[in-house]
């Protein structure tokens, strides 16, 4: 993993100035205070750096300006989700794409956006994975929520076991016998914002599954604080 780093906090304190169109408009603009910018690859195999926005004045995407959407159904999401599930920000989020972009295959950070909101910037290194292919009450069944646990996330479903199996298992409270959840990846889950059931309606979802919940992590502050902190985006994640 390549790291552009800056000339160290002492630098920063001074104001230096550092050559490069980058930051020819003010003071330079880390991800922390020895740390520029990371390198990682989209799904589509691209390099990307991320980094924030150089512009010192810059403001924030129009799209996350707004403070007051109604609520319901856009309301403030808990601090914490569930259980197990760990609740991360962005230096935890960017953890995770380094390590995917190093060849670690068991990481998986999953854009639970509608194509369309996909399509005006995500995170680089997510892929999209709509919400409502993971939902039921979105027309999701058990049937393509199991496909998608297998090809995706690297869930197995026993021998001699189908849907069927799976809902009574639901039911009952214990898929341990359904499924085999030993190669099951990390999922890093985010959608819009705080104010975004989106991503957390999945998360619900993989538990009632049976789904590791120590496998599962949330960026809470989703899209909304990425564009807050002025990082970069890609069009598209799949």
């Amino acid at each position: 993993m390549q790291l552009t780093k800056l000339f160290g906090a002492t630098a920063l304190a001074l104001g230096l100035t550092f050559s490069g169109a980058a930051f020819a408009e003010g003071k330079p603009v880390g991800i922390t205070a020895d740390l520029m910018s990371i390198k990682v690859k989209t799904v589509g195999g691209e390099e990307v750096e991320i980094k924030r926005n150089q512009d010192n004045a810059a403001t924030i995407n129009p799209d996350f300006a707004k403070t007051s959407r109604a609520c319901p159904p856009f309301c403030v999401q808990p601090d914490v989700l569930a259980d197990g599930v760990e609740t991360i920000a962005e230096n935890g989020i960017l953890s995770y794409l380094e390590k995917m972009t190093s060849g670690d295959e068991s990481i998986l950070v999953i854009d639970s956006r509608t194509p369309d909101w996909v399509e005006k910037g995500t995170i680089p290194g997510a892929k999209n994975l709509p919400w409502t292919n993971l939902s039921p009450a979105k027309g999701a069944t058990t049937d393509s929520i199991i496909k998608i646990m297998n090809d995706e996330f690297g869930v197995k479903l026993a021998e001699d076991m189908d849907a069927l199996d799976v809902d009574e298992a639901v039911v009952a409270g214990d898929t341990s016998k359904v499924f085999d959840f030993s190669g099951a990846k990390t999922l890093v889950l985010f959608c819009n914002g705080m104010w975004c059931g989106q991503s957390p309606t999945n998360i619900m979802q993989l538990l009632k599954m049976g789904y590791p919940a120590e496998k599962i992590k949330w960026y809470r502050g989703g899209m909304q604080t990425w564009s807050v902190l002025g990082f970069n985006t890609v069009k598209g994640g799949s």
